[in-house]
């Protein structure tokens, strides 16, 4: 291992650093995540994790030659990213599973990255004497390295000499970047914008909170002070309510802005300076109207942001069923949407959050999976060639290296993460996978307990529990916004005051054996087109499930784009029948009725159109 300079602390000051987190901390979390490995899921999320594991993080990522880019340089701009994403999410996969060999991969590759430390003690793609390099990314790819570092700090194993790295990295961006003499933060990144050197701001919160050092909490606050990009404050456009496709000066790259956001959250947990959480929520609040599509992701290339290649914000809630759209949703959009609705949901309990957390996941993430497990979608279309590898990366020995393809596992990594949590009172439920978990009571003491279910093939849960002491406490359930008339009961007692896309807290004496018992309303509803700017996009209609986004599939409908009318009541309601799925690796298959006979429709998710067949969301209405 080469020699490292100062930026290295010495190890009585390592036992400060990992002391010093609850000062540093001023708005503490309202639910938090469970410890690792305390809830382990079935059936449905579970397979789709497992298989990324097994044909992806310890099948086929080629973690050494991802390292070769800090050994010999990169071909472009930002590849510095990709080693430092997998170890990312290999890190808060192997927490949920405790999977001993995908631990000692990372072991092994993270042992080995020592050696390529440079001597001002950073792990970077340029040398010293060309850092940081401006155009070339240099900034993005040191942040990715510090999130990969500290996910494998806090998840697969306290090695000190990985903390060591995590604060030599983030000492290095603070001796280089800043006010005269130092370099300017506005002079960086591959953009005119810059937007994406500024997500550097969420790491080095980490390392702040973990050491008490002031000097990293002044470097983030010169940070928004610059205003989160060149030629523009995005922190104040958020304030102003400034719509998402018109903020960062011309350039509303989503990923970016979203990274950004993510480092502004922890800043407000260090600080609690009220306006930037007024910042970030109404970011939140203002893709949620404008942005966020059917299937959980947004950002598109039509009609404003064309030359951003699908990548940007493009008022893509309004603009969902646009027939000229040929490009949308990256992946890194969805995933980093999905851990800023997760941090959201942590520091403020807002429920939509999870609303959400979970569309996401069921249309949008498990949509743009490989059906083997080995990699996910750049992007997602609603109708036409669904997913694609092309995109930002390099190819490595034939196989795709993108952004997204590092991202989309991480994605399944949150899962469990937010499945169910932790408030002060007792659990909460968030997802209604089938589960079993291991929370705390008011008192701290362990609450293990099973959720049954089929669900969202079937729409009941029962939760029971399974080992507890006799105690009062709360347990909190998240009751989906489109569930709109959830029965719960409690050992055969109705529960009142259920409000679908709110939390219902159920205060107890609870003990052992106790059942909740769920029926969800998963009625399928047709959803009209929204107006968007072409008139050519009102006349669509699409249909779900309850959470589940429905979709005509050529793999099994030759007429899979043909113009239909769905029949539905006055209330939307359309009256499909579940029947057995014609392909073995779709989910849910219906039998959907027209004015013109039956058609059949699947879930988004299980459509497989790798080897060139097309999908159909929005369904074209007969005029």
């Amino acid at each position: 291992m080469k020699k490292i300079t100062k930026n290295f602390i010495t190890g009585a000051a390592l036992l400060v650093a990992v002391s010093a987190y609850a000062q540093n901390v001023k708005v503490e979390d309202v639910i938090t995540p469970l410890a690792d490995h305390s809830i382990q899921l079935t059936n449905y999320f579970d397979h789709d994790i497992h298989n990324s594991i097994d044909h992806w993080n310890k099948g086929v990522v080629p973690y050494d030659k991802l390292m070769d880019f800090y050994r010999v340089g990169r071909p472009k701009f930002a590849l510095g990213e990709m080693w430092a994403k997998a170890i990312r999410s290999g890190s808060m996969l192997y927490a949920y599973t405790k999977d001993e060999e995908l631990k000692q991969i990372l072991k092994s590759s993270v042992e080995k990255v020592f050696g390529l430390v440079r001597s001002n003690g950073a792990l970077a793609c340029v040398p010293v004497e060309k850092q940081p390099d401006g155009k070339g990314g240099d900034l993005w790819e040191r942040k990715y390295i510090m999130l990969g570092l500290s996910q494998y700090y806090a998840h697969v194993e306290e090695d000190p000499r990985v903390l060591k790295l995590m604060i030599a990295e983030a000492n290095s961006i603070l001796d280089q970047i800043g006010d005269a003499p130092k370099t300017s933060i506005r002079t960086q990144g591959w953009t005119r914008s810059g937007i994406e050197s500024w997500s550097v701001m969420e790491p080095i919160m980490r390392v702040y909170k973990l050491t008490g050092d002031k000097k990293y909490l002044d470097f983030c606050t010169y940070l928004i002070k610059t205003g989160g990009c060149n030629g523009a404050d995005i922190f104040q456009q958020a304030i102003d309510n400034v719509l998402p496709r018109k903020m960062a000066a011309g350039y509303p790259k989503a990923y970016e802005m979203l990274s950004v956001f993510e480092g502004l959250v922890e800043y407000y947990r260090c600080t609690g300076e009220e306006k930037w959480k007024t910042s970030f929520m109404n970011l939140f609040n203002n893709v949620k109207k404008y942005e966020i599509t059917l299937i959980g992701n947004g950002g598109a290339d039509e009609p404003y942001m064309r030359r951003w290649n699908g990548e940007a914000w493009d008022n893509t809630a309004l603009e969902q069923s646009n027939p000229k759209i040929k490009r949308m949703m990256e992946t890194c959009v969805g995933v980093t949407w999905m851990k800023l609705c997760s941090q959201i949901l942590r520091i403020t309990g807002e429920p939509s959050a999870v609303d959400y957390i979970e569309k996401y996941i069921y249309n949008g993430l498990i949509g743009a999976m490989k059906s083997g497990g080995d990699g996910f979608s750049y992007v997602n279309l609603l109708n036409g060639r669904k997913v694609t590898d092309s995109g930002w990366g390099t190819n490595i020995d034939g196989l795709p290296v993108t952004c997204c393809n590092l991202s989309g596992p991480m994605g399944l990594a949150y899962i469990p993460y937010v499945a169910v949590m932790q408030s002060a009172e007792g659990p909460v439920v968030n997802l209604y996978n089938a589960a079993k978990a291991t929370a705390k009571t008011a008192k701290g003491r362990n609450v293990t307990f099973t959720i049954a279910t089929e669900f969202p093939c079937d729409n009941r849960a029962t939760i029971t529990l399974d080992k507890v002491k006799k105690e009062a406490f709360a347990m909190k359930l998240h009751i989906p916004a489109w569930s709109q008339q959830t029965v719960v009961t409690v050992n055969g007692k109705k529960v009142e005051d259920v409000v679908a896309g709110q939390f219902l807290t159920i205060n107890r004496t609870w003990k052992k054996g106790d059942k909740i018992e769920i029926v969800f309303d998963m009625r399928c509803k047709l959803i009209d087109a929204p107006r968007g700017s072409n008139p050519e996009s009102w006349n669509y209609q699409a249909v779900q499930y309850g959470p589940i986004v429905l979709s005509r599939d050529e793999n099994i409908d030759p007429d899979y784009n043909k113009p239909v009318q769905v029949v539905a009541d006055a209330n939307g309601e359309v009256k499909v029948t579940r029947v057995k799925p014609t392909l073995e690796k779709t989910r849910m298959e219906f039998i959907v009725p027209t004015t013109t006979g039956s058609i059949r429709m699947v879930d988004y998710s299980s459509v497989d159109c790798w080897k060139g067949k097309q999908i159909c969301t929005w369904l074209p209405r007969l005029k």
